[in-house]
């Protein structure tokens, strides 16, 4: 069965805490949405602030191959004629070719929020439609607080619904608001809805009872056949149903047509687009697109895996855009590493005894505070440094850093980092002096210029990210902290790691293992490991 999707992503997702876009921002939104195919683009409330009408008047340039862009608002002002009212006449002007209307359901929402009669209410409803749907307009009406009306004043609940439909709704759309309702009784309102009224049921839950998804799945189910939701949950309070999960479990689970399969394989990558411009980091948890959806750490499932990856995945993760993971932790087991070294081509290399000390190292680096989950260019080093024992490239005699400041208060000069660097390579001692804006920079322009005439390949190695997190916070200030750091060379990304009760030297662990890698994987000769060697910037 086709199941229209109507995202709301522009409009209740940016009422979710700490959301928030630009015009240009929605507008790059919307295309990808359309390119995701998308039916409907909930694009914002025209009649409400500036950025929304900017937002209509550009996006009517637009050329969407798919989607039917929408224009949000509510019935009338109870003081207002329909005509007189502006905020219906925002939606006319918007241009869009659907609007999305919603109006009170719960008969204690209209005495007490509206101040009007149950009657007066049922009014302003049919003559808003009336009015969208004259002006050429598909009108959505969404049905706010639905289920609290239904169960509170059932028969008003489905009066409104009449009321709506009667004047030329195309989409009567069930609410739950305050996402407050469980799937058993939702089911049991959407069953009846679908009984009394012909033609496009939709459904709208909240996740605030984190009921959203299954509730959208289930009003599916009991017969509704519009569903709306953000692609990553977004939206006021808990957040709206998220999009994504329910695109992937109508498709893939119960054999529903939303936007094609050929389309959610690009799911994945629309929740990260829209989380970039959100710049929210999209959690790695969440179901089917986050980054740890298909990763394996433990040491049993990892084998499991590598035999048939059905054992612990329920769906193929390529088929919404997404990969299989397999970590390198203190839980790992033998299979972890050989997954590993064959993902970057090594796997032959490596012999039965090498990869068994390999876990070793491994097991004991965890212990101390690594993490090689995020550092997937730290495991690389260890594998090349097994593969090439004793190859150096350079050796740190030794370095120092001090900072000095000028002063305090608004007078002051501010503090300066100066580092001095003392490294041993094949052709002698070279030593390195340099200034920057703290300890850590100082040092690292120290080890660019010390390595620079050696290997001016190094050049294009750039710090991309920086995290510091301290391990045993009971110690204070004596805690030993863990330096996370990612890296960029402009054909790859990856991130290093180093620990060590001193932050400084944490970070020149991370600092020197990231050059390292670099220059050994410049000077492998054999091609197909260059070719395996992955893009870890998604995988961190």
């Amino acid at each position: 069965m086709k199941i229209s999707t109507f995202d709301t992503t522009l409009r209740d997702g940016t009422q979710g805490e700490s959301v928030s876009f630009s015009a240009e921002d929605k507008l790059l939104i919307t295309q990808k949405l359309d390119e995701l195919g998308i039916d409907y683009i909930e694009g914002g409330w025209p009649g409400s602030n500036p950025k929304d009408k900017e937002f209509f008047r550009a996006a009517a340039g637009l050329k969407l191959k798919h989607a039917r862009l929408t224009a949000f608002g509510s019935t009338r002002f109870a003081k207002h004629r329909v005509e007189e009212d502006r905020n219906v006449a925002s939606l006319v002007e918007a241009g869009t070719p659907a609007v999305s209307i919603f109006g009170k359901t719960w008969d204690l929402h209209v005495e007490r929020a509206l101040a009007v009669s149950l009657d007066l209410n049922l009014k302003l409803i049919s003559e808003t439609v009336r009015f969208l749907k004259a002006h050429g307009k598909e009108v959505i009406y969404d049905a706010e607080h639905f289920f609290d009306g239904y169960f509170a004043n059932r028969d008003y609940a489905l009066r409104t619904l009449e009321a709506a439909q009667k004047a030329g709704a195309d989409v009567l759309c069930l609410c739950d608001t305050n996402g407050g309702t469980l799937t058993g009784r939702l089911v049991e309102a959407v069953a009846d809805v679908r009984k009394r009224f012909d033609g496009v049921i939709g459904i709208h839950p909240h996740n605030d009872s984190e009921m959203a998804v299954a509730n959208a799945i289930a009003a599916v189910e009991a017969g509704a056949t519009h569903v709306q939701g953000c692609l990553n949950g977004y939206g006021e309070r808990c957040g709206n149903a998220n999009l994504a999960s329910i695109l992937a479990n109508l498709e893939l689970k119960l054999g529903h047509t939303t936007i094609g399969p050929e389309k959610l394989a690009a799911l994945a990558s629309a929740c990260r687009f829209i989380a970039e411009l959100a710049n929210l980091p999209l959690p790695g948890n969440q179901p089917f697109v986050g980054k740890s959806a298909f990763a394996h750490k433990g040491g049993i499932h990892v084998s499991a895996v590598l035999k048939d990856a059905s054992t612990y995945e329920h769906i193929r993760p390529e088929a919404i855009g997404n990969r299989q993971r397999v970590l390198v932790s203190d839980q790992s087991g033998r299979g972890n590493i050989f997954y590993k070294l064959k993902q970057h081509g090594l796997a032959g290399r490596l012999s039965e005894e090498a990869r068994r000390e390999l876990l070793e190292t491994i097991k004991q680096m965890e212990y101390e505070g690594y993490e090689l989950e995020a550092a997937e260019g730290s495991f690389e080093l260890l594998v090349r440094d097994a593969l090439n024992p004793g190859m150096q490239f350079f050796e740190v005699e030794s370095y120092e850093v001090s900072t000095r400041s000028s002063g305090e208060g608004a007078a002051a000069g501010g503090s300066h980092s100066t580092a001095t660097v003392t490294l041993r390579a094949q052709d002698g001692v070279h030593s390195a002096t340099a200034a920057g804006h703290g300890p850590f920079h100082a040092l690292h322009l120290c080890l660019r210029k010390g390595l620079s005439k050696m290997y001016p390949q190094i050049a294009n190695v750039r710090l991309t990210d920086y995290k510091v997190r301290v391990l045993d916070s009971r110690k204070g200030t004596a805690a030993k902290v863990r330096v996370l750091i990612e890296w960029s060379d402009q054909r790859a990304t990856w991130a290093t790691v180093g620990v060590s009760d001193n932050v400084i030297e944490a970070s020149w662990k991370a600092l020197v293992d990231a050059i390292r890698l670099e220059l050994m994987r410049l000077s492998e000769k054999d091609p197909s490991v260059e070719r395996d060697v992955e893009d870890y910037c998604w995988g961190v």
